[in-house]
């Protein structure tokens, strides 16, 4: 099954560098226009899964529309909840004792108020899979997922092969993988012939 799995278009949070999670903000028209033109890379897609976020949506809607196209909001696919640092950016964030746990965990913690990774990552994954079993039980061949950057990272961490760690799979707004989703004998998905866009 070919998956189109692409990151949001910018916004203003996005171009100011803040952690932009529970944010529901929208995408910046400029960056809107952007989206529309990757629409000539890609094939059509049977069916379109993104977050419930208005960037997720809004992106979905000028990538992937067309004639009988059905886009479907997946709660679990909604960006980590940043808690206290929710909209903020690094210049705000420096100095914090917090925010340096954080930065020296590699990511790891918990931002202080907000979502654990760990939590973050399997809620992603197991949305991942459900979206795709769904697919196969309606025999669509082409998915399109409007996600955020750390969605992606989080199942392409867990399925995508070669294993890499999350951080390697980061992708500027606009872009994404092109990636073919398989069940293996064992009935693992795996994730292959990755195509950065």
């Amino acid at each position: 099954m070919k998956c189109y799995l692409i990151r949001h278009g910018a916004t203003q949070g996005n171009q100011e560098g803040r952690y932009t999670g529970s944010t529901d903000e929208a995408v910046l028209p400029v960056c809107l226009e952007q989206m529309k033109s990757l629409k000539s890379m890609l094939n059509p897609v049977d069916h379109v899964f993104t977050s419930p976020y208005l960037r997720c949506r809004q992106s979905g809607e000028a990538l992937f529309s067309g004639s009988g196209i059905v886009s479907e909001c997946v709660w679990d696919f909604r960006e980590m909840d940043f808690g206290e640092f929710e909209y903020k950016n690094y210049r705000e964030l420096n100095g914090s004792p917090a925010y340096q746990n954080y930065i020296d965990s590699g990511g790891a913690i918990a931002f202080p108020g907000g979502e654990e990774p760990a939590h973050f990552k399997a809620r992603c994954r197991l949305a991942f899979l459900s979206c795709i079993s769904k697919a196969r039980v309606q025999g669509f061949e082409t998915l399109g997922f409007m996600l955020h950057g750390g969605t992606i990272m989080a199942v392409m961490e867990a399925f995508a092969e070669p294993r890499r760690d999350c951080f390697s799979y980061q992708v500027k707004n606009g872009c994404g993988y092109e990636v073919k989703a398989a069940w293996e004998p064992e009935l693992r998905l795996r994730i292959k012939r990755i195509i950065k866009l």
